[in-house]
């Protein structure tokens, strides 16, 4: 367990009722009946969130206070001071003072030396069934002597008024690492409990040498646990989703001297457009009793679910079990990672469908986090535009990115594990002319670095980026696995390639890095 003071000091009072631990089918009666959402055909719970439908990023504030203030990677994240949270808080307290709180007591983290007590009040029902499978539900006999570690008091209902209260908007989500706590305001969006649960765990664990990773992971027959980065659109659910091998979550996890372990109890995918043939039991999860849909458009009438309408919003989003998908495992923990694959799509179509990485430059692809997006100019022209996030999480990093890329070094080497970069973006050109990668060719690809096939097969050195192509590999053409022999003008991709090692370069400034090895892995311009 992770050690921290008691936060039993922030209990919500309230003359109403608190429901304790309630299970899925009374949160049901209870969110339709307060009209917080209808059921669907299949069985799921359909609520909107309103204003609110993805994280408020810039409402997200930590409080500068003496135990944490040192630690806190301050260019990353916002502070707030102590009297302003206290003011806010007991504006929230008071006003769940006369509601009804529905209260979830729950594990963060399925290592039992690794894992976070935490509470959960929410304003609304289907908030409480949100945690409930997000999170880790303890045995019955855990519940009567339960003593939360960290405690999060949500309450949608209550906007805050900026110039009194010292927020940015009415929305807020505010840390507090002194009392334990976090105060979340303004916004019914639900991953925002998730998410601030993530940062906490973020902040606590490399203070005991345990490393947070924002990551899906799965493990084979032969006990062999891989992990996989990615920000969103890389391919992260759909690669770690593997028939052949057991998925043990899709988003957090941690990295102990016990292996990996999951720090959740679900899955919180997005389904817009979602394909019943490309994710069957993702899919299959929207049309379940227990099910929680945000946000996804369904007629009113039969109550059939539309998937391919985002005009509510694009992050249309299902929470449910990690046991709806059937080849989950769960366990405390997991087998230290072989492999891990950091996942990017690259739009200016350079970088290769695969590399192998040096340790050296692990940290220097983790510490940038890199994938390319396809912007929409004013004009219609569209361009590939980089998006870099630090440690493929930045909105939820504590400390330093140097503290996490030390960590995962540190555990890299000592588990002598690979790692992979995967470029799913496009091949053969830049936008407009190159094309996706072949998800067969991913696939292919990445099966035979998982299962050790490319480990027999020659390799050769990049000029700019450094790092190793493979000459060959089964099932994929050989004129696909060097990203320059595919582009017809050679020229353009010298520049492309050059034009991407300058936005490497010049992102990376902004850390600092003291490390020569680290520095050293950056691309040669």
């Amino acid at each position: 367990m992770i050690e921290t003071e008691s936060s039993a000091t922030n209990e919500i009072k309230t003359s109403k009722t608190i429901f304790k631990n309630l299970a899925g089918a009374a949160i049901y009666e209870h969110a339709v009946a307060n009209k917080e959402a209808e059921i669907t055909a299949g069985g799921a719970l359909c609520a909107r969130t309103g204003k609110h439908t993805a994280r408020s990023a810039n409402d997200k504030f930590i409080v500068k206070e003496a135990s944490s203030e040192k630690n806190i990677w301050w260019d990353n994240n916002a502070a707030i001071d102590e009297a302003t949270f206290d003011k806010l808080y007991a504006k929230v307290q008071t006003y769940l003072a006369d509601k009804e709180v529905y209260q979830r007591d729950c594990y963060a983290g399925s290592d039992p030396e690794n894992r976070l007590n935490v509470r959960v009040y929410t304003e609304l029902a289907w908030h409480s069934l949100f945690a409930g499978h997000m999170f880790i539900e303890p045995p019955a006999a855990d519940l009567p002597g339960f003593r939360a570690d960290f405690t999060v008091i949500d309450a949608p209902g209550f906007h805050a008024q900026p110039q009194a209260d010292g927020t940015r908007g009415s929305a807020f989500i505010l840390l507090n690492f002194k009392r334990k706590v976090i105060l979340i305001g303004g916004t019914a969006y639900a991953g925002e409990i998730k998410k601030s649960i993530f940062s906490v765990m973020n902040y606590l664990l490399p203070l005991k040498g345990v490393m947070p990773m924002h990551c899906s992971a799965n493990v084979g027959k032969k006990e062999d646990t891989a992990i996989f980065f990615g920000l969103s659109g890389t391919g992260k659910t759909t690669l770690s989703s593997d028939p052949l091998r057991r998925l043990i979550g899709d988003d957090e996890h941690g990295w102990s001297d016990n292996g990996v372990f999951n720090f959740e109890g679900g899955c919180y995918a997005k389904v817009i457009n979602l394909n019943a043939e490309a994710e069957p039991q993702i899919h299959a999860a929207t049309g379940r009793f227990g099910t929680i849909l945000e946000n996804v458009v369904y007629d009113k009438h039969t109550r059939e679910l539309d998937l391919n309408d985002g005009s509510l919003t694009e992050n249309t989003r299902a929470a449910y079990p990690l046991e709806f998908i059937d080849n989950s495992i769960k366990g405390a923990a997991f087998p230290h990672p072989r492999n891990i694959v950091m996942l990017t799509y690259d739009a200016f179509g350079v970088l290769p469908p695969i590399a192998k990485l040096s340790p050296e430059q692990a940290m220097y692809h983790f510490i940038s986090g890199y994938t390319a997006k396809v912007a929409n100019t004013e004009m219609g022209i569209k361009e590939p535009k980089a998006t870099f996030s630090t440690c493929f999480g930045a909105p939820f990093m504590s400390h330093h990115p140097s503290v996490y890329a030390e960590l995962l070094e540190k555990k890299m080497k000592a588990s002598q594990a690979d790692c992979w970069l995967i470029n799913t973006g496009l091949c053969g050109g830049p936008y407009g002319t190159g094309k996706r990668m072949s998800i067969k060719h991913t696939r292919a690809l990445l099966n035979s670095a998982l299962d050790g096939a490319l480990a027999k097969v020659k390799f050769s050195k990049d000029p700019v980026f450094g790092f190793e192509i493979p000459a060959e590999c089964p099932g994929v053409p050989a004129e696909v696995l060097n990203p320059r022999e595919t582009w017809a003008d050679k020229a353009l991709y010298d520049a492309k390639c050059k034009e991407l090692a300058g936005l490497f370069a010049e992102n990376f400034k902004k850390f600092n890095v003291t490390s020569a090895a680290i520095n050293g892995a950056a691309p040669k311009i």
